[in-house]
């Protein structure tokens, strides 16, 4: 399949430039070809190319398939970012593939990484939706402060998964599928403490991930799947 990604391919019938270089310029598609596109709101187009140059690629809609992401709720992961950007690119990747609705990164106390390139991020979301035939893109909001984070409205369960002792009942087992979700995981060097107690403060629930110690990106990952699973 020959997919492309257009977020508003109804308005103007025409692939975005990188989009139609790829078409015409690597796959040598052309006029009368068929392919299909994803808006990253949930549909999917089956369309036919009317006009093909090196930068432009004009198309006609045939059909369209609307599809409902398998999950019933809003799956929401926030994370201090890796030093690593790969870590961080890594996640984005796997995370969509698997399916989740909104990711936010988080400039904590002891985040070693202060800035995140969205741009960059964004093109990772496409070509893993892409990649798993996905027709909604995950949301993906600018960087920002735990502190202004945590102020944020939010319908639904909030959890924080953190490295420090005490009682803290696993993510699969206390998770009611169906609702909302949103789940914190810190940074390399983890929450402060008293990062924890404000988010606690903030009805979050500490949670734990389970018996081994993650990485930042594989606890985020733990995280988005035990979500997914168990809303499936």
């Amino acid at each position: 399949m020959n997919l492309f990604y257009a977020p508003d391919i109804l308005k103007n019938n025409e692939l975005p430039e990188e989009e139609a270089q790829h078409c015409v310029r690597v796959l040598r598609l052309n006029a009368g070809d068929e392919i299909t596109i994803m808006d990253g709101k949930g549909n999917f187009y089956t369309a036919e190319i009317t006009a093909a140059t090196n930068k432009r690629c004009m198309v006609s809609i045939k059909e369209t398939v609307h599809q409902e992401n398998p999950w019933k709720c809003h799956l929401h992961i926030a994370m201090g970012p890796t030093k690593n950007m790969d870590r961080n690119e890594w996640f984005a990747e796997k995370a969509t593939e698997i399916g989740f609705d909104e990711l936010t990164f988080l400039n904590c106390r002891f985040s070693e990484r202060k800035v995140i390139k969205t741009e960059r991020i964004e093109k990772i979301l496409v070509s893993a939706a892409k990649q798993s035939l996905k027709a909604t893109l995950p949301k993906l909001n600018d960087m920002t402060t735990i502190d202004k984070f945590l102020k944020r409205d939010f319908k639904g369960q909030k959890f924080i998964a953190h490295c420090y002792e005490g009682d803290k009942p696993a993510l699969k087992d206390i998770l009611k599928p169906g609702e909302d979700a949103l789940v914190l995981i810190g940074p390399e060097g983890d929450f402060s403490e008293e990062e924890v107690k404000k988010a606690i403060d903030h009805g979050f629930v500490p949670v734990s991930l389970g018996k081994s110690r993650l990485r930042t990106e594989t606890a985020a990952l733990v995280a988005c799947h035990t979500m997914n699973l168990l809303n499936q």
